[in-house]
């Protein structure tokens, strides 16, 4: 039974943006804008109703442009503002996870000029390596929209990165929220040991392990091991169906690890949004929420689980090149609002646009 705050906080949650304010979060990227030379702020903005604003790409920058402002053709000031933009954005945790992944894309040029001193792959190889211009400075900021009149997005992506928030009528959404992580384990240099999305990995494995051979058999997919997410940009999948193990079907414990892993995810974003998407699992229930896994159990293993449910979707992917089970990629989506959509129908029947 819901206590009279639990109630309290729905609504609040409810009626006021999901509780986060957006007026704190405009003032933000305000503040960021205002840091960016005035002749370069047409690289900065585009038109909300852009086809591209719900376009995304985990793929570096080498393969697939961004459009927006270079994170590393940022002045230092502009760099304050935007990690200010972001710590107002994120909880600590999202806010390091990001942190982790730009700076890993300097690391990974490293990774594989090691490798290929060791003979891991062929000259071909190590050019193709070359074209993809991995590196912290490339991420790319833009903003959709006009500031001062909703609805407007703000768009963060790169390699392993993109952040997609959209403010509408004073409530705000921020999937998809795409994470990934190459490589998953550091095995060189002084970074030796270093594990991004760590917890994602290891949350999954336990509940699978924590699983009995009967539950096994409705968890694990008979499917071939995908080589990505299957919600990926561009891909010929799609999910039609829910798959895996029905929550209903799990022990007290087995649920209390499923619930471990879905705040994992949920933990990465500002304590409100953590609050929101909390409260709209209870309230569905943790019963109707289906998990799914494919491939290896241990880690150092290739491997692939889906946290599916009305509400949302979780897919985590780890598929390695040179290790197995060493480059991950992650997605949280909602399943009504990513990129605003439910928000937006609402917004569009009450409002009148040229």
């Amino acid at each position: 039974m819901k206590t009279l705050g639990s109630i309290f906080l729905v609504l609040f949650s409810v009626l006021g943006l999901q509780a986060q304010s957006t007026v704190d979060l405009k003032s933000k990227v305000n503040t960021f804008v205002e840091t960016i030379e005035a002749d370069k702020r047409d690289l900065l903005f585009r038109d909300f109703d852009a086809p591209e604003r719900t376009e995304w790409t985990n793929l570096p920058v080498g393969l697939a442009a961004r459009p927006g402002i270079r994170y590393g053709d940022f002045t230092e000031k502009s760099r304050i503002a935007f990690h200010d933009l972001l710590i107002t954005l994120l909880s600590s945790q999202g806010y390091l996870k990001v942190n982790n992944i730009m700076h890993l894309d300097d690391y990974l040029l490293e990774v594989y000029e090691i490798a290929y001193d060791k003979g891991l792959f062929d000259a071909s190889s190590k050019a193709e390596i070359d074209t993809l211009e991995w590196g912290h400075g490339n991420y790319y900021v833009s903003i959709w929209g006009d500031l001062e009149s909703d609805p407007w997005s703000l768009k963060f992506e790169g390699h392993h990165v993109s952040l997609n928030i959209t403010v509408i009528d004073e409530k705000l959404t921020m999937t998809p929220l795409f994470l990934g992580s190459d490589p998953a384990l550091v095995r060189e240099t002084k970074f030796a040991g270093l594990r991004s999305l760590s917890k994602e990995e290891d949350y999954g494995l336990e509940l699978i392990n924590m699983l009995t051979d009967e539950q096994k058999q409705k968890a694990i997919f008979s499917e071939d091991l995908p080589k990505d997410i299957i919600t990926a940009p561009g891909a010929e999948q799609r999910l039609t169906k829910f798959q895996g193990i029905k929550g209903a079907d799990l022990s007290e414990d087995q649920k209390e690890q499923l619930e471990f892993i879905i705040m994992e995810y949920i933990g990465s974003l500002e304590r409100d949004q953590q609050d929101y998407y909390q409260d709209l699992i209870q309230t569905t229930g943790l019963d109707e929420v289906y998990f799914g896994w494919i491939g290896g159990t241990q880690r150092v293993t290739d491997h692939y689980y889906i946290i599916n449910s009305p509400d949302i979707l979780i897919e985590y992917d780890n598929v390695g090149w040179i290790y197995k089970g060493d480059h991950i990629h992650t997605i949280f989506r909602d399943k009504k609002n990513d990129f605003a959509e439910d928000l937006l129908k609402k917004h569009y029947r009450t409002h009148k646009h040229e």
